[in-house]
């Protein structure tokens, strides 16, 4: 069964875990919130500026209207004044015909015989070019008959008339009223991307606000066109046979909140990944300091009897005691040593040298195989000349024995270990098989972390150590290869060769 210590570890993990992800759908739900009720406000405030747009535009028609209705009363004006003027050149003493002629106070005017010559004018200012003017004016078709006829001869003049005072300001003034609408339509305090064509769609008119909607600077008014007949449309009508086509997009700000919680998740999960990294770089930092501690320490204490042993080893050897039993006494001591060096040089940089593992093997399955029970059998099976790599003799010889020891414990009864030494490539690998109990496939990575074991004595070092000796002071890899429940387990160990 597993020590208390790692199943505490798990429940925490899966705890943590909830609870994190809970926490990442509460912020979640709540930012979505958020961004819909920013995203709805700010299509508010784009389809208020649609409808301001409209309302300019509907503006700038009445506008218009008005103008044209000015221009109709300026040429029912000058026809009338012309009347009157023909009334009084003829003879006739209309006192009517007299005020209208001298009522003209607005409407700039230059009357010319039929050679062309100016006859009078008014409204005009000091040194104006007259001539220049009656051409414009005739460009612009300006003009109205003023012939008459004074004792049956017939005298040829023309009025030229030019827009009344009044209404050339007020045109000034429309015509500002069309540029800023232009102008304002492209640059809005909403931040939408829009542009603004022709009737035909054909031409870009104005623009403004365009690299949101991906729009690069060296595009062609086609291609901008193009790309923006995606979005939003709004035909603008400002005078007959004057309209204008508005496309738009959304405002900048509901484009970028689109993406946000995107942003969101990415930076919530960077955080957790990089906060776990640590934690556990902290932990496993923490774990390595225990282990070196008690390792250390362990050596330490076997020091002193070992050494005694020694001496009596020494004083048996002196006397004449059984020689047999004095040896195998003396190899146990030995190995006693062996043990203590070990868990000295945990914790430190080992010193690695060239090892050959045919005869490590070898001496291994000897020594264990001494040393277990009569019904298990332990062989070796080399399939290689030579198995150099770069090692630490004691500490391959402590991973092989904790590995035998691990297949001894899953074989209560009966059994048989193989170690299978063979090249494969670059790399040397050496297979630990036995006929145990198995592990189930989903704990083939969890037996080799510490506090990890299915003894109900066990301390789950062993393997653990084992990695750590195999990975981080030999840069090899070890696994498991193979396992079925009740038919065995496979370990492999892989080692660069050297040869």
């Amino acid at each position: 069964m597993e020590v208390r210590m790692y199943r505490t570890k798990q429940r925490w993990k899966w705890w943590l875990g909830f609870s994190a992800a809970f926490i990442v759908l509460l912020v979640s739900a709540y930012t979505g919130y958020l961004v819909k009720f920013v995203a709805n406000e700010e299509k508010q405030k784009v389809e208020l500026w649609g409808k301001a747009i409209q309302k300019r535009a509907e503006l700038i028609r009445q506008t218009k209207k008005m103008f044209r209705r000015f221009e109709e009363e300026d040429k029912q004006n000058i026809d009338l004044w012309v009347k009157a003027l023909q009334c009084l050149v003829s003879g006739c003493s209309d006192e009517l015909a007299a005020t209208i002629v001298g009522s003209n106070n607005t409407i700039p005017v230059i009357l010319v015989d039929e050679e062309g010559t100016v006859i009078t004018h008014n409204h005009f200012p000091e040194g104006t070019d007259l001539k220049a003017e009656v051409e414009r004016l005739k460009a612009r078709q300006r003009f109205v008959d003023a012939s008459y006829e004074v004792n049956g001869k017939s005298k040829i003049q023309t009025a030229y008339f030019d827009d009344s005072i009044i209404f050339s300001d007020l045109k000034g003034t429309i015509d500002d009223l069309l540029s800023n609408f232009i102008s304002e339509t492209v640059i809005n305090a909403a931040s939408v991307p829009v542009i603004i064509t022709n009737l035909e769609r054909d031409s870009l008119i104005g623009s403004g606000n365009l690299e949101p909607a991906g729009i690069e600077r060296n595009w062609t008014e086609k291609q901008i066109i193009q790309r923006m007949k995606e979005f939003n449309h709004m035909p603008v009508e400002l005078d007959d046979g004057i309209a204008y086509h508005i496309y738009y997009q959304d405002s900048l700000i509901v484009s970028s909140l689109t993406y946000f919680p995107f942003v969101l998740f990415t930076v919530i999960f960077l955080f957790v990944l990089v906060a776990y990294l640590l934690f556990s770089t902290a932990r496993r930092v923490e774990q390595n300091q225990v282990w070196v501690g008690m390792s250390k320490e362990t050596a330490h204490q076997l020091g002193t009897p070992l050494s005694s042993l020694m001496g009596w080893i020494e004083l048996f050897k002196s006397r004449g005691i059984e020689a047999e039993a004095v040896k195998e006494m003396e190899r146990d001591v030995n190995r006693l040593d062996t043990v203590a060096q070990r868990f000295s040089k945990i914790g430190s940089q080992p010193d690695l040298k060239p090892v050959e593992l045919i005869p490590l093997v070898k001496d291994m399955v000897s020594y264990m195989q001494a040393r277990s029970r009569k019904n298990i059998k332990i062989s070796s099976e080399i399939h290689c000349e030579s198995a150099k790599i770069e090692g630490n003799l004691p500490l391959l010889e402590w991973v092989l024995e904790n590995l035998i020891r691990n297949s001894l414990d899953a074989m209560p009864e009966a059994g048989e270990i193989r170690l299978v030494l063979e090249k494969a490539g670059p790399n040397l690998q050496l297979d630990v098989w036995d006929t145990g109990k198995g592990i189930p496939r989903k704990l083939w990575k969890t037996i080799f972390k510490p506090g990890f074991t299915t003894k109900q004595r066990g301390w789950g070092l062993g393997l653990s150590l084992t990695k750590r000796i195999v990975e981080n002071y030999h840069n090899g890899r070890i696994g498991v290869q193979a396992s079925e429940p009740d038919k065995g387990t496979c370990i492999r160990i892989s080692f660069r060769s050297i040869d």
